[in-house]
């Protein structure tokens, strides 16, 4: 499996604290058979800068000493980037990561609300020849409000990427219930976990793929997963089945969920 949103990294924001966390990130990453993983510290969020060059340098010492600990485990570089005015003079500057040198940029919104202009913004970043993935929409207020608006950002050209934990109850149940809804929309492209920390916020990424197969089918689960391989290599992702009202079988099956 290939994880493509992590905070594995250590001492740069939230996610791993020093070395040893980062070294049983990688642990727990391997134990749950991902192969590779993106690292995707915070930028420009108002708290931390961790510009490209700084980032470069803690993934390939990552990679030597996840390699001298024999963990089978190769980490990748990226960023979560806060949508701010100065993302796209930041990207000529030579600040910003796409996600394993691609053309997609792995863009974080503010919590309560989406910012104005964002449409225009990702029509600017499409003329670079870069592509948006959204962080964890499901975790925005707005949206949770206007679940329409994020699909207004989808039909602009933006892609989704929905976390494990929001899937799996570990925001609560409001939070769950819109994760599921974005997926049966077909607006999201991609299953991150957006892993922290070993115990209190982890993978979770085979558990969460074997509940999108259970609940929205093989084909759904098998989209969202080789999408991830598609993006590490700057392929094109492909869209998620939309779930038909129509289909209440399915709804029936999520019952719980969607009331």
């Amino acid at each position: 499996m290939i994880d493509v949103h992590t905070h594995i990294l250590p001492g740069i924001d939230d996610g791993a604290a020093d070395w040893q966390e980062t070294l049983r990130l990688a642990r727990a990453a391997a134990a749950e058979g991902i192969a590779k993983l993106i690292a995707t510290p915070h930028h420009a969020n108002g708290h931390v800068l961790n510009p490209a060059g700084a980032v470069l340098e803690l993934v390939q010492e990552a990679n030597d000493r996840i390699t001298e600990a024999g963990i089978p485990l190769t980490v990748l570089p990226g960023q979560e980037i806060r949508v701010h005015g100065e993302l796209l003079d930041a990207w000529t500057r030579g600040e910003l990561l796409a996600l394993n040198r691609s053309h997609y940029l792995l863009i974080e919104l503010p919590a309560g609300f989406i910012p104005k202009g964002l449409t225009d913004l990702l029509h600017e970043l499409d003329m670079l020849g870069l592509r948006a993935v959204i962080a964890h929409p499901e975790r925005n207020a707005e949206i949770v409000r206007h679940p329409e608006r994020f699909g207004e950002l989808i039909e602009a050209g933006a892609f989704g990427q929905v976390t494990t934990h929001s899937l799996l109850g570990g925001f609560g149940k409001q939070i769950e219930r819109q994760a599921w809804s974005l997926c049966g929309q077909g607006w999201i492209h991609l299953v991150a976990s957006d892993a922290h920390h070993v115990d209190r916020r982890g993978y979770r990424l085979r558990e969460a793929y074997a509940r999108i197969e259970r609940e929205l089918g093989a084909a759904w689960r098998h989209t969202v997963e080789n999408n991830a391989g598609r993006l590490i290599v700057g392929g094109s992702l492909e869209s998620s089945p939309k779930i038909h009202a129509g289909e209440r079988s399915l709804w029936r099956r999520i019952s719980g969920i969607f009331t």
